[in-house]
C-alpha cells in the first residue's frame, strides 16, 4: 500500500475540511492510502506542552510520517501571505531529514485556505513550496485540464487547490474548490503510484 501524507494545520476547519477532500482523492487511486496528520499550536509567550494526541481530529505528525510517506500533501490557512506559524515551527524541525535526503524524489503538493478571495492565497502556497524544494520534493499543481481551475469564482489556483472561507471562516467549499481537492489527491497518489513501481 503506498502511504501519501496529507499533514495540515487549521485553525477554523477550513484548511482541515480541504485536507479530507484531498485524501478522498488520493484513495481512489488503487493501492494508495491518505494518512491525515495535523500539528499542535504554537505559544507566543514560551514553549508550552501540549498533549501527543490532540482532543479531535488527526494525530499530531512525526518526523516518521515523513520519513515514510511516499508523497505529501501540505496544507496552511493564510498568515499575510505565508504559512501558518505551527506549520512553518514543524518544517523547521526537519533539518534531519534534509540533511539525509530522506524526501528527494517524493511528489509534493501544497493548499490553502483564507478569509478573503485577495488574501494571498498564492503566495502562501508559494511560501509552503520552498521548503519542498530544499527537500528535493518533485512539486505538483493543477493544471488548466482540469475544468473546475477555469470556471472557480472562489478558491482554486494551478500552484494548488484553495478556499475562501469569508471573514467568519464559515463560508463551506464550493463544488469547483472540492473537485479542485479530489483531483489534486488523486494526481499526486497516481504520481507517488508511478514513481514505486
Amino acid at each position: 500500500m503506498i502511504e501519501i501524507l496529507v499533514l495540515y494545520y487549521s485553525r477554523y476547519g477550513a484548511t482541515a475540511e480541504l485536507a479530507r477532500r484531498i485524501a478522498r482523492g488520493i484513495e481512489e487511486v488503487p493501492d494508495c492510502q491518505a494518512r491525515l496528520r495535523t500539528v499542535p499550536a504554537i505559544s507566543t509567550v514560551c514553549e508550552a506542552v501540549a498533549d501527543t494526541i490532540p482532543a479531535e481530529g488527526p494525530p499530531y505528525a512525526s518526523l516518521d510520517d515523513l520519513r515514510d510517506c511516499a508523497g505529501l500533501a501540505l496544507g496552511s490557512p493564510t498568515r499575510f501571505g505565508n504559512m501558518a506559524a505551527p506549520l512553518k515551527y514543524f518544517i523547521d524541525s526537519t533539518s534531519s531529514l534534509w540533511l539525509s535526503g530522506t524526501l528527494a524524489g517524493k511528489p509534493a503538493a501544497v493548499f490553502t485556505s483564507t478569509s478573503s478571495l485577495h488574501g494571498g492565497q498564492e503566495s502562501t502556497l508559494l511560501s509552503m513550496m520552498l521548503p519542498l524544494l530544499h527537500h528535493g520534493m518533485l512539486l505538483m499543481g493543477l493544471p488548466y485540464s482540469e475544468a473546475a481551475l477555469l470556471t472557480t469564482t472562489s478558491g482554486g489556483t494551478p500552484y494548488g487547490p484553495s478556499h475562501t472561507a469569508g471573514t467568519d471562516s464559515k463560508r463551506p467549499l464550493t463544488e469547483a474548490e472540492k473537485t479542485l481537492c479530489r483531483a489534486l489527491g488523486k494526481r499526486l497518489a497516481q504520481t507517488a503510484a508511478t514513481l514505486n513501481l
